[in-house]
């Protein structure tokens, strides 16, 4: 940390300080493009006048700016600098005040500062700027429009803000305004925060509840919003055709029910990285990067505890670093691994960022004492940084050692590496240095035992930096090429996880791939487990036994949650249900053979010992939005391909219930075969319909010989009175209708069982065939 300039360095040095070493509330400082201009917008209080300040190095003659303003005057919104488009290296500031007065500065060097124009942003005139933001050559802006009447209802005049956009264009000739466009009406209050392509709006502090859930993002380009809430991720973006879809009310229309159901936003700080994604520091320290399609990631988390509602904190991003500045302590963290680079306890007080023009490896920050730069140098090929792939493997061996530890105090990483005792991460990360590092430079030696362990873990070394590697040429890949790399991408991703612990955090890391890629996913499912159609038209499967128990797991319920995470098995019953319904019997069939191969029957290891495969399968099918016809022969099929007694018996009377005869009849003949139990249970429930209608008349002839051997005369006789139709009229001995239960439709079947010898006969067959009838009485003993 070095001095590069000091404050006499600058036109009325002496002035700046001042302004700095007060106590009083916080200024906003900012400096120029060039880094040659500061400027101070000071809001303190009496005896002094609150103005907006500039500063120039290199005291030159001529005019200086400076605009106070007497209470109870409008005061400035926000300092702005733009660049002209038709003019190179060229840039201006706008002054933009409360009632919408927007001053346009120019810096020359021979003269000084030079007012080139006063604007009016708004065009009512009781209409009040709140936050305003520069977005490309637009003016981004939310105004308040107060109502009409003075005394008129809170509820109804709390929706009274708007989002407003009006192109400035800076020309030789001068500054122009452009037409103003409503981007928003009837809102709440927003903070605007405008990146290169996007613009955020940030809830005021001040908000209401209900609206404070969630942050809005503006894509100008699409004419598109998206809703966000940080601790959900992406929820909805709706395409904004005309200024009458514009109304906030209507473009929450169809999310308020979710967002109901949503924690208040907890935003300290909030600022724009270079990256173009917005940085949230919440009350409790910590920091995340809000990307533009509404995703969040969690970046790092500060010392100290929760913030205090006045501790303000500095953010400022500088290349690949992100700089924090919080109670005068510096910290530099890397804004892709979340790692902190360094910790600095600066002797400043308050410090304030400034634009390190050209120095990507250094920050600028303006101090009491004068402007000081922090050089983060990249270090040597020697002695460079550990890959975040190392960092990982030491992050997850402290949470693997700590879950089996007994003791209290928290393992470190910092203790993983120095104890000497956790051997394992320390040997994988020497390893997967030497790979990482072998394109890049010559490879270094490593101890035999390395190697060998090396050879071991080669394939899955080669398959993961392949998988980096697409990963990346997904992200540089353009839209046309991006559908290819995604099945790849997919494919690989799922192969990985089958190979990998079905644990609860790879299980839905599945739904999310197989939500978001249903066809890849599909496809990629069908590759792992080799499904194929032999000659026969049967589908058969050629994975691995511990691939097959992975797919058949079934977590506890509590590891499933609310959150509708799913099981793999139902994962793939659904792709399936959409891309191959006519396999799905065929793939419940064939899990079943796998279970009842490596699991007893009932055992509560297995996939079954809960719930039936064909029962979750039937689960699936439940789920879907849309049921017909389909839908009812996919049912019939999944119950049939079980072969469980109950199961066939419950597809069965699905088939009496849609009088489908010819199918039942031959469902009947199929599964009689299976059991005597299951042979006696069909026919009964056979015999009842015959009973009762005159449907399965001309099927008799193959429904006789399914009659089971113990059923008597007597039995068959008393199902056929037990299932008679009621009639409400005495009987008629000769029927008109034609559909009543006759002796003559019954005397095939009794015939059939008279003739059948009965069961005591065959046991007394060879008794009574014998030689000598009655036998030879025994000898006696004497």
């Amino acid at each position: 940390l070095r001095q590069v300039s000091d404050l006499s360095d600058f036109s009325r040095g002496h002035w700046l300080r001042e302004l700095l070493c007060r106590g009083e509330e916080p200024s906003h400082v900012q400096s120029s493009p060039d880094g040659q201009h500061v400027l101070i917008l000071q809001k303190s209080r009496p005896p002094a006048l609150p103005r907006v300040v500039a500063f120039q190095r290199h005291s030159i003659a001529g005019a200086d700016l400076e605009r106070s303003w007497q209470p109870p005057q409008p005061a400035p919104v926000g300092l702005l600098f733009l660049q002209s488009p038709v003019i190179p290296d060229s840039w201006v500031l706008a002054v933009v005040w409360e009632h919408g007065r927007t001053e346009v500065w120019h810096f020359v060097v021979a003269v000084g500062w030079q007012l080139l124009q006063t604007l009016e942003l708004c065009q009512g005139a009781r209409a009040r700027v709140v936050s305003v933001c520069s977005q490309g050559a637009s003016l981004v802006w939310c105004e308040e429009r107060p109502p009409l009447g003075a005394h008129s209802d809170v509820s109804k005049c709390a929706f009274r803000f708007c989002v407003c956009a009006r192109a400035l264009e800076l020309g030789e000739q001068g500054v122009r305004l452009g037409a103003a466009r409503i981007v928003l009406h009837n809102s709440p209050e927003y903070q605007v925060l405008a990146s290169l392509q996007h613009v955020f709006l940030v809830p005021a502090a001040a908000g209401f509840a209900t609206t404070s859930k969630f942050l809005l993002i503006w894509h100008p380009e699409k004419a598109e919003f998206t809703i966000t809430a940080p601790s959900a991720g992406f929820i909805h973006s709706k395409v904004l055709r005309s200024s009458s879809e514009s109304d906030f009310k209507k473009l929450l229309l169809g999310s308020v029910g979710l967002l109901s159901g949503f924690a208040p936003l907890d935003i300290h700080t909030s600022t724009v990285s270079n990256s173009g994604g917005l940085l949230l520091v919440s009350t409790k320290g910590s920091v995340s990067i809000l990307e533009p399609d509404g995703t969040q990631r969690h970046i790092f988390d500060l010392e100290g505890g929760p913030l205090a509602q006045g501790s303000p904190v500095q953010l400022k991003t500088f290349g690949s670093i992100l700089a924090c500045v919080l109670s005068g302590v510096l910290y530099l963290v890397d804004q892709n691994s979340g790692r902190l680079v360094e910790k600095e306890v600066l002797s400043m007080k308050e410090v304030h960022f400034l634009e390190s023009q050209g120095e990507e490896d250094s920050i600028r920050l303006l101090s009491q004492s004068g402007i000081y730069s922090f050089s983060f140098s990249r270090p040597e090929d020697n002695s460079r940084p550990e890959p975040c792939l190392v960092e990982m493997v030491f992050e997850e061996a402290c949470r693997y050692y700590q879950r089996r530890s007994l003791s209290s105090s928290k393992l470190t990483v910092e203790k993983l590496k120095k104890g000497g005792t956790f051997q394992a991460p320390v040997v994988l990360a020497a390893i997967l240095q030497h790979s990482l590092h072998q394109k890049q430079k010559p490879a270094q030696s490593l101890q035999d035992s390395y190697a060998k362990l090396l050879s071991t873990v080669s394939l899955e070394l080669q398959s993961y930096m392949s998988l980096e590697l697409l990963k990346t040429c997904v992200v540089c890949a353009s839209e046309n090429e991006v559908e290819s790399y995604c099945k790849e991408l997919v494919e690989q991703e799922v192969s990985r996880i089958l190979q990998s612990d079905m644990d609860k955090d790879n299980l839905a890391y599945l739904n999310s791939v197989f939500a978001s890629f249903p066809k890849a996913a599909w496809k990629a499912t069908r590759s792992c487990l080799q499904l194929q159609q032999n000659g026969d038209g049967l589908l058969v499967a050629r994975a691995t036994p511990e691939v097959w128990k992975k797919v058949l797991c079934q977590p506890q319920l509590e590891e499933v949650g609310q959150n509708g995470m799913v099981p793999l098995f139902e994962l793939i019953c659904a792709s399936f249900l959409r891309f191959k319904p006519k396999w799905l019997p065929s793939f419940v069939e064939l899990t079943q053979q796998y279970v009842s191969s490596s699991w007893s029957y009932g055992s509560k290891e297995g996939p079954e010992g809960r719930v039936p495969l064909y029962k979750r399968a039937l689960g699936v099918l439940a789920r879907k939005n849309k049921h017909g016809e389909a839908d009812e022969e996919m049912e019939l099929e999944l119950l049939l391909c079980s072969k469980r007694p109950k199961a066939v018996l419950q597809a069965l009377h699905l088939l009496i219930h849609l009088k489908r005869w010819q199918r039942v009849v031959e469902v009947a003949e199929k599964f009689s075969k299976l059991s005597p139990l299951l042979n006696k249970e069909i026919f009964i429930t056979l015999l009842a319909e015959f009973a009762q209608h005159r449907e399965l008349d001309p099927y008799l002839d193959r429904l006789w010989p399914l009659c089971p051997a113990e059923l008597t005369a007597s039995d068959i006789l008393t199902v056929v009175l037990q299932h008679l139709p009621c009639l409400q009229e005495d009987p008629v001995p000769f029927s008109s209708e034609g559909n009543q239960l006759t002796v003559g439709l019954l005397k095939p079947l009794l015939q059939r069982i008279v003739q059948r010898p009965s069961v005591q006969d065959e046991m007394y067959s060879d008794a009574l065939q014998s030689s000598t009838f009655p036998p030879p009485t025994p000898p006696r003993e004497h």
